[in-house]
């Protein structure tokens, strides 16, 4: 009778075929289209909790990637979720790592980005070893995401690098239960396609894309910050949320006294006493930065620019036709940023007819959120 740690035992290797597309693009063609369609007039999640499992294993020191996969993968990582808390003000995320067939956590799910980026700096240092784990990592996720409530949505994007997993059971069954209880699977592959990465991503309704190089790795993480489509199965409930106001006490005031706040007590740098916070308005907690969740009520704590930052998502605004530039008769400078038009096509407005360059309709879509010669206009008396 075999050892139960022998690799023997649970080793599934995946047989992979190579998809990548050798076909080369100009920079110009990725800066008029963009690489993923909007979803349309679909309903989008404004809560959502992500773990991000990043393959720790011996393959992560390979060299396609400067200086290797893995620190330009968690380089890469604090890009991404330095824009995810920009685009989800009120979500939260968690990082999970995978090396020598184990699964370890590197933060748990939080809503602090600062948090996030510090343990990644920390772990450029990671020794990389052995095979990953695709079970353990994803049940390690699906552990703390079972518990969310039915209006957040679940998802787990997977930075896998390895061609095989090392698995302590049937995965397949482990990717029935992930369907059962509505958690998203998405992977970004380094390598190659992996078969059970496919089957994965297709049955939790995920996507699944390799890299080409490093910029278009950097284009996939920007596709999983804005929230996927949610799920029509979606509990719809009304959410109780706390909006403190930022309070400063004054040293000369006589009533001010000093207190501990709250998010000190997962933090390794430890308490510190100050004046001023964000009051709990149901328990009176204290708490030095938004959005948290009380830690003792439960309530979430949150402000109103952080609400109006992820509005945008409910009424995204609607992609700007093009339009060759011999066919534009008027004239040939952006309403934006008052350049010439030097483009072949430009991306002009359905609502004002103002046309823009491809820089300023980028930022446009992706930071402005709404055209500002409509905006200029409904402001004018």
């Amino acid at each position: 009778m075999q050892s139960a740690c022998s690799p023997k035992t649970f080793r599934k290797t995946n047989y992979v075929c190579k998809s990548h597309v050798l076909a080369l693009m100009s920079q110009c063609d990725v800066a008029f289209h963009r690489v993923f369609d909007r979803h349309g007039q679909v309903r989008l999640g404004m809560m959502r909790h992500m773990f991000v499992i990043i393959d720790t294993s011996r393959t992560m020191d390979d060299q396609d990637l400067k200086p290797n996969r893995l620190t330009s993968t968690l380089k890469l990582m604090e890009y991404f979720v330095d824009e995810y808390f920009d685009q989800n003000p009120i979500s939260q995320i968690g990082i999970i790592t995978s090396k020598n067939k184990r699964a370890e956590k590197l933060t748990d799910l939080a809503g602090n980005p600062k948090k996030h980026i510090a343990a990644l700096k920390k772990a450029v240092d990671t020794v990389c070893g052995g095979e990953p784990s695709l079970y353990n990592s994803l049940s390690m996720a699906m552990e703390t995401l079972k518990h969310m409530p039915g209006h957040a949505s679940r998802e787990v994007l997977v930075i896998f690098s390895s061609l095989t997993t090392c698995d302590p059971s049937n995965i397949y069954e482990l990717i029935k239960t992930l369907k059962t209880l509505k958690i998203r699977v998405s992977v970004i592959g380094l390598s190659a396609e992996v078969r059970v990465c496919t089957v994965l991503t297709r049955e939790t309704g995920g996507t699944y894309h390799v890299i080409l190089d490093e910029s278009h790795f950097r284009e996939l993480l920007t596709y999983h910050v804005k929230p996927p489509p949610a799920s029509s199965s979606s509990e719809c409930s009304l959410i109780r949320m706390g909006f403190p106001q930022h309070t400063i006490a004054s040293l000369t005031d006589q009533d001010s006294k000093p207190s501990f706040s709250m998010s000190h007590l997962d933090s390794s740098s430890g308490p510190s006493l100050t004046l001023g916070g964000y009051f709990c308005p149901q328990c009176r907690s204290k708490y030095t930065e938004l959005p948290v969740e009380c830690k003792v009520c439960g309530l979430t704590l949150v402000s109103a620019p952080h609400l109006a930052r992820s509005f945008h998502h409910l009424f995204p605004l609607d992609p700007f036709p093009e339009v060759p530039l011999t066919d534009y008769k008027g004239e040939r400078f952006c309403h934006a940023c008052q350049g010439q038009l030097k483009d072949q096509k430009v991306f002009s407005c359905p609502t004002c007819c103002s046309v823009f360059c491809v820089e300023c309709d980028l930022f446009i879509h992706d930071s402005l959120h709404c055209c500002p010669s409509c905006i200029h206009s409904q402001s004018a008396p």
